[in-house]
């Protein structure tokens, strides 16, 4: 059976922040939420853009701003929502950047790595206590199928000073978004309220790929209308993982299509990289490093 948005169920009563929320896959993703019933956190760096969305959408609607290039704006984030809302039921991950001109953000991580992982570990880290106490509450992270192109953790030069290639950085930023939430779903298993879950929106026609080389953009636009799916239906893997009700932690959701670059979410592998349970758990110590943000979840035992 086709999963699709009828099936989501009723979210009264829910709170959910959903960053990158003022334009594509994070609108679509915050306005099917709040139409349920949800009180919708847009947590968007620019507060402007925020609010022109939040006009667009019919329900609970606030903006919080939130530029995951500086942690000092993450913590403020997390100040700001702790200071308004006693539990979160659903945290999802969704801003991100792609394949942009080698730079840096405010902290001096590359931009890619920086915003779509390290800002995305530090804002989870800050917020989880709050959803810790909440039954059925998620940590949900949407990563690519770029997780799959030349990516590997380049803990030698994770920074990318020596060399860049903004493809295989961005391969690098979602392959460590899946890599987190391996790890961090590990860490809730004993707690047994939160799940940690991944979705991703197959190759969906949004601005994120504004910044894609030549090669790559001059491709996907002869071929858009047969690989490509709008924002409507990227949105899908992600409010399956936040919402179906037989999701469990650890899971990764995309499009049933060919290539997983369209069509119907549904339950999908990582590549074989993403599942190495040392490289994840070295990860999770540098990004605890470079962020200063410690987990009120320990480091989980692994079996033999």
């Amino acid at each position: 059976m086709k999963w699709t948005e009828q099936q989501i169920p009723r979210q009264d009563g829910r709170v959910a922040v959903v960053t990158g929320a003022n334009t594509g896959l994070g609108f679509e993703t915050a306005r099917r939420l709040a139409e349920r019933g949800a009180s919708v956190v847009l947590a968007v760096r620019d507060t402007e853009k925020g609010k022109l969305a939040a006009a667009r959408i019919n329900g609970d609607v606030s903006v919080r701003e939130l530029d995951l290039t500086s942690l000092e704006s993450v913590r403020a984030a997390a100040a700001g929502l702790r200071a308004t809302h006693p539990r979160i039921d659903l945290l999802i991950n969704n801003a991100g950047v792609m394949y942009t001109p080698k730079q840096t953000t405010r902290d001096g991580f590359e931009m890619q790595f920086g915003t779509n992982h390290l800002g995305h570990f530090a804002l989870t880290g800050l917020l989880l206590d709050l959803l810790l106490p909440v039954p059925g509450s998620r940590v949900v992270t949407v990563s690519s199928v770029g997780h799959r192109i030349r990516a590997a953790i380049h803990f030698d030069d994770l920074q990318w000073e020596r060399s860049y290639g903004r493809v295989a950085a961005y391969g690098q930023s979602k392959l460590a978004n899946l890599m987190f939430t391996y790890e961090l779903q590990r860490r809730l298993a004993a707690h047994g309220t939160t799940a940690a879950v991944a979705a991703h929106p197959g190759i969906s026609n949004t601005e994120l790929a504004r910044n894609a080389p030549a090669v790559v953009r001059g491709p996907l636009t002869v071929l858009a209308p047969v690989i490509t799916q709008p924002a409507t239906a990227g949105a899908l893997p992600t409010l399956r993982a936040a919402t179906d009700p037989s999701v469990l932690g650890g899971q990764y959701y995309g499009p049933d299509g060919p290539g997983e670059s369209r069509g119907y979410p549904r339950l999908v592998t990582s590549s074989p990289e993403s599942y190495d349970v040392s490289v994840q758990q070295r990860l999770w110590a540098v990004s605890e490093d470079l962020t200063g943000v410690r987990f009120p979840v320990g480091r989980a035992a692994v079996a033999a």
